[in-house]
C-alpha cells in the first residue's frame, strides 16, 4: 500500500473513531449518585418512635419555606444509591415505601413514590446539585411524609 492508501485508510479510522464518540450511542450519562430521605411532617414535637431523628437544620428550614402546614420534620429512613442511564432503579425506603428513580430526557430526573404497594405520585424535572426534590402524601392525624431526593456529595 502506498503513502497515500496509508494516509486515506488512517482518516477514514479517525473519522469514523469520531462519529462513535459524537453519535448519541457514543455518548454516555454519567453515573448519578443520589440520597433520599423519608421524612415525616407532624405538628408534634416529639416522634412515638424513638428510633426517628429530627432532620438536619438545612432540610427542616427548606421545608419549613415550602407551603406544608407542618412545624416538625422527623427522618424515618435514609439511603444512598447510584442510578446509571440505562437503569431504573428500586430503593426500599420502608416496609410500606418505595421509590424508583431514573434518569429522564434532558438531564432530568423521574421519581415516583410508592406507598402500600400503590403509585402514590410521580415528578420529573431537574435536580440540580443542592437542590431538592420532594414528594410526598397524606398520613394518619394530620401528618404526612415525604420522599427528599437530592444529588450525594
Amino acid at each position: 500500500m502506498n503513502a497515500r492508501g496509508i494516509l486515506l485508510k488512517c482518516l477514514a479510522c479517525v473519522a469514523v473513531g469520531g462519529l462513535a464518540l459524537t453519535s448519541p450511542a457514543g455518548l454516555r450519562a454519567a453515573d448519578l449518585k443520589l440520597e433520599a430521605q423519608l421524612i415525616w411532617g407532624t405538628n408534634e414535637s416529639r416522634s412515638p418512635n424513638p428510633k426517628h431523628k429530627a432532620v438536619q437544620a438545612e432540610i427542616a428550614k427548606r421545608l419549613k419555606d415550602l407551603p406544608f402546614k407542618w412545624s416538625h420534620y422527623f427522618e424515618v429512613n435514609r439511603q444512598r444509591f447510584t442510578v446509571s442511564a440505562a437503569e431504573t432503579k428500586r430503593v426500599q425506603m420502608s416496609d410500606e415505601c418505595e421509590i424508583t428513580v431514573r434518569q429522564a430526557e434532558d438531564g432530568q430526573v423521574e421519581l415516583v413514590l410508592i406507598g402500600k404497594g400503590r403509585r402514590v405520585g410521580k415528578v420529573v424535572q431537574r435536580l440540580p446539585r443542592h437542590e431538592l426534590l420532594v414528594l410526598g402524601g397524606n398520613a394518619p392525624n394530620f401528618t404526612a411524609w415525604f420522599v427528599v431526593l437530592r444529588q450525594a456529595d
